[in-house]
């Protein structure tokens, strides 16, 4: 009979019961990628993780959702490595491997900073009229030209006029495999507009049927630096991201963009932690 053991973390959480709920396994050797995926669907949280050995890293990463793996997500790794220093006592400096490559993160206490890859861009083809009508917003919200953009995980950056539109998003599922279909066949937006600290922000997706919203989303973060970099070249960005405010599931992302780089951080906090076992 497998023992499994697991923690239960929020990431980018301010309080308690913010942020983004993870699910980390702590030793996923031995299960097959079937088991991972069962155990991902059994949890039904936005993503689930398994730490594995590494000869080129701290660790090793697969990253679940409930119906597919990813080859990088954001605070999947935050989490990951908050789990990692605690049973490898490795210290706060760390480097994770993943589908997406090898991923630095720090930690500052229980605050993780990763390093994103170097991001790609190519432009959207649908016209702002056809995003706002997929958000449910009119045309005078669409503030400036989407880009689909990635840093191992490709995300439809629309920036809006206001966060007031960024609330007002009511996505038509219909509409987001038309005009938003990323790389990997995949339906996923992310909406944002500035504010005094930085930037308010939604990323939407489509399950097998409806809308998905994620509370806070370091991989899109990330890609929000990608948009900076391809549209406002070298200048330096030092930001406060604020995602899951619609759903009350508050989260604090930190974003900073200097010479090239992008930064995404935010609080890791331990709620739990359990076995899994069956026949």
């Amino acid at each position: 009979m497998p023992r499994i053991q697991y923690q239960i973390l929020n990431v980018f959480a301010e309080t308690p019961f913010g942020g983004n709920p993870l699910a980390a396994i702590e030793d996923g050797t031995g299960l097959s990628d079937t088991e991972m995926q069962l155990i991902a669907r059994q949890f039904n949280l936005s993503e689930t993780t398994f730490l594995l050995p590494s000869s080129n890293a701290t660790a090793r990463i697969r990253i679940f959702t409930p119906t597919y793996e990813m080859p990088f997500a954001g605070h999947p790794t935050l989490g990951s490595a908050h789990v990692v220093r605690q049973l490898k006592r490795s210290g706060d400096e760390i480097t994770l491997e993943m589908q997406a490559g090898i991923i630095p993160v720090h930690a500052q206490g229980d605050r993780w900073t990763l390093a994103a890859n170097t991001p790609e861009h190519r432009a959207m083809t649908a016209s702002p009229a056809e995003l706002a009508s997929m958000l449910g917003l009119p045309e005078a919200a669409i503030a400036g030209p989407a880009l689909w953009v990635s840093c191992g995980n490709e995300q439809a950056m629309i920036p809006l006029a206001s966060p007031e539109y960024v609330h007002a998003c009511k996505p038509n599922s219909e509409l987001m495999y038309q005009y938003s279909v990323n790389n990997t066949g995949k339906p996923k937006a992310y909406v944002f507009a500035r504010t005094a600290n930085g930037f308010e922000s939604r990323f939407f997706w489509t399950p097998d049927s409806g809308i998905a919203e994620d509370p806070g989303t370091g991989s899109a973060a990330a890609n929000l630096g990608g948009y900076w970099l391809a549209t406002q070249g070298q200048a330096t960005l030092d930001a406060t991201i604020l995602q899951g405010t619609a759903m009350g599931r508050p989260n604090v992302l930190s974003l900073k963009v200097k010479a090239g780089e992008i930064h995404v951080g935010g609080r890791v906090q331990a709620l739990g932690q359990g076995e899994l076992h069956w026949d």
